[in-house]
């Protein structure tokens, strides 16, 4: 596989998920070979203290293109994305979340639209997530998008495609995944939005409280737009 020229890099954050793994990839292994191209994908472990790292080493065993990054302890989502985002060789860089929420198999959706933006992110249709965290999505989507004007509606859908030339836009703060498409289209890219399916999760427990959906995006959300606007205000000189 290192011969070939990589077209796709799928970069998936797991903590504490091992009853959602083997699912989640056995459809993302055949999602990936119904499309026929040169993938890879990279699955982190953020620490996780359940069977999470067995769970992956074995299924890396049988599975070449499947890679394991193990980080020592809890850092969080976005410390993981960095490491997968790092380590990619892909030509464009893919994003799924670990609990298995987002199908797998909504990827050839948004891989065959690849050449229409520099980003392409999913929206979650027909949620199924409790009443409290769809409110509260909707109210921080709200918020974001009147500030930073990103054009997105539902930026916590991991479901992305992205040319890796966009990962160097992101900003390296706590919570950079509720950003991805403002920080690219800051930097000059084109972003576009597609609907795509949301499922219930089928094991184990979701890791977003109030704490990490929105205070911590919130804080963050009013120190990113005061960096875009001074970065606005004072572009850097062309050369």
């Amino acid at each position: 596989m290192s011969e070939t020229a990589i077209e796709l890099s799928v970069v998936i954050p797991f903590y504490n998920e091992a009853e959602n793994i083997a699912p989640l990839l056995a459809e993302l292994r055949a999602t990936l070979d119904a499309l026929g191209i040169a993938a890879e994908v990279i699955a982190i472990d953020d620490g996780s203290r359940d069977a999470t790292a067995a769970n992956l080493a074995a299924l890396a065993r049988d599975w070449p293109g499947l890679r394991v990054e193990r980080l020592p302890t809890n850092y969080g989502q976005a410390a993981a994305l960095r490491r997968g985002f790092a380590v990619a060789r892909g030509e464009r860089l893919a994003m799924l979340d670990g609990d298995g929420q987002n199908p797998p198999g909504e990827l050839a959706k948004i891989w065959a639209l690849r050449a229409t933006a520099d980003m392409i992110t999913g929206a979650r249709v027909a949620r199924h997530d409790s009443t409290l965290r769809r409110t509260m999505s909707r109210l921080a989507n709200t918020v974001r998008r009147a500030l930073l004007r990103d054009g997105v509606s539902d930026t916590g859908c991991s479901l992305k495609i992205f040319r890796r030339e966009v990962a160097a836009s992101f900003l390296p703060i706590r919570t950079m995944y509720s950003f991805l498409p403002a920080f690219a289209v800051a930097a000059g890219f084109t972003v576009r939005e597609v609907p795509v399916a949301h499922r219930a999760r089928r094991a184990g427990e979701s890791k977003y409280g109030l704490r990490v959906m929105a205070i911590r995006p919130f804080v963050d959300l009013l120190g990113l737009w005061w960096r875009l606007r001074v970065r606005a205000s004072n572009p850097a000189p062309r050369t």
